[in-house]
């Protein structure tokens, strides 16, 4: 009996021991997974220092108060340019597309012009009747002169030799009166766009014959700038009543926005105003009030108000939505951070606060106002708390890693 008795007993302990084997086998992965947070991340300080991670407080600052309002981006008026032909003709060719870049006095497109072919032929028939009025006058001079030397010797009447200075001088009023009227005609060929050179092509003797490719006008940009509007093909025919392109110098831009009546009091002409897009988060494009209408109007009670951007990058695109902020004289304190210190994870904003030396927890914050260099935190966080400045892609990228692994 008593040897059953220990045999017994000590099974029991085997199977107790075994117990508590598996169990601390089984607890040990869950405790574990229980203690890791998926909302820290864990960074050496030496880690922290090649990534360039650099700790600040977040502070209570005053801000300015900001009319905010919502518009779009749209051209410079002064800045669009509606090219037409300058008369009705034949398009022959086209080199450029919609969208196009295009140089200021770049060529647009080509096409036979009626009218200046048409002026062209008046241009050198009274080039022609000029050069015969000079040849006349030349004529009446010399007949002028000859009747000088045969007056002296009274081989003429006094009658005859004013009769011939009257030739002469009628001769030099039909020359100028021919020159005016070319002047005119060359006048109107300058306007068609042909230069001093082309007319000189066109009265040498080896053009006369075949001056009919003069008449093929060019069509240039007038402005540097984005083709936004084309109609035209090649072969038809074109007239001052269509519109054959649209551009626009985006190098400056309008942002139009309304302003409810209540904040009108909080605009003026001159001020400045700050733009974001959807396009560009984080980034504040700066800018300046140039008019805010004087009427309201009557159905949405609001003023129309422009704000003048530089957009020589071009990263502006005319008909963008934007948010378009005007500071006030008005101020208030508030919570602030960075703006380095925000980052998105799963579309909410966060910040990563220091909570131990090698520890940054995520906080999802509410944002409020903010520019290139500070946002203000409405919540989740509080003034004093340290946050990873530079360096929070760092941290979010760690913590991405982090959730991916344990997902797997």
């Amino acid at each position: 009996m008593r040897k059953q008795i220990i045999i017994s007993g000590i099974v029991v302990v085997i199977v107790l021991a075994t117990v508590l084997v598996w169990r601390a086998m089984k607890s040990t992965p869950e405790a574990a997974e229980e203690k890791h947070d998926p909302n820290v991340v864990e960074v050496a300080v030496e880690a922290q220092q090649n990534a360039g991670i650099i700790i600040t407080a977040a502070s209570q600052e005053r801000l300015e108060q900001l009319v905010k309002t919502t518009g779009v981006i749209s051209p410079d008026e002064a800045r669009v340019s509606h090219i037409v032909p300058l008369s009705q003709g034949v398009v022959e060719d086209v080199f450029v597309q919609l969208g196009d870049r295009v140089q200021k006095g770049q060529p647009l497109l080509v096409y036979d012009n009626i009218e200046l072919g048409e002026s062209v032929g008046e241009f050198l028939n009274l080039r022609a009747g000029v050069e015969k009025a000079i040849a006349q006058q030349e004529v009446a001079r010399r007949s002028v002169e000859r009747a000088n030397s045969l007056i002296e010797v009274q081989a003429i009447s006094p009658r005859e030799f004013e009769l011939r200075k009257a030739e002469y001088e009628q001769a030099k009023a039909d020359v100028e009166s021919r020159r005016a009227e070319m002047a005119r005609a060359e006048e109107k060929l300058h306007r068609f766009g042909l230069t001093e050179a082309d007319l000189a092509k066109l009265t040498s003797a080896e053009q006369r014959g075949g001056h009919r490719s003069a008449s093929h006008n060019t069509l240039r940009a007038p402005l540097a700038g984005v083709v936004t509007k084309y109609d035209v093909s090649k072969g038809e025919v074109v007239g001052r009543d269509k519109e054959l392109f649209t551009i626009v110098d985006t190098s400056s831009i309008w942002a139009l926005a309304d302003v409810y009546e209540k904040d009108i009091q909080f605009v003026a002409r001159g001020g400045e105003c700050a733009v974001t897009l959807a396009s560009y988060p984080g980034d504040v494009f700066k800018g300046k009030i140039t008019y805010l209408s004087d009427a309201l109007d009557p159905s949405s009670r609001t003023a129309k108000l422009r704000c003048v951007l530089p957009n020589t990058d071009g990263r502006l695109k005319l008909e963008m939505f934007a948010t378009v902020s005007v500071p006030t004289r008005e101020s208030r304190t508030g919570v602030t951070v960075p703006a380095t210190a925000l980052q998105e994870v799963s579309g909410q904003p966060v910040v990563f606060v220091q909570a131990e030396p090698t520890k940054f927890e995520k906080r999802v914050v509410q944002v409020g106002e903010r520019d290139e260099r500070r946002a203000e935190i409405l919540s989740g966080i509080k003034a004093g708390e340290k946050v990873a400045a530079n360096g929070s892609f760092y941290l979010k990228s760690a913590l991405m890693r982090e959730l991916i692994g344990g997902e797997e």
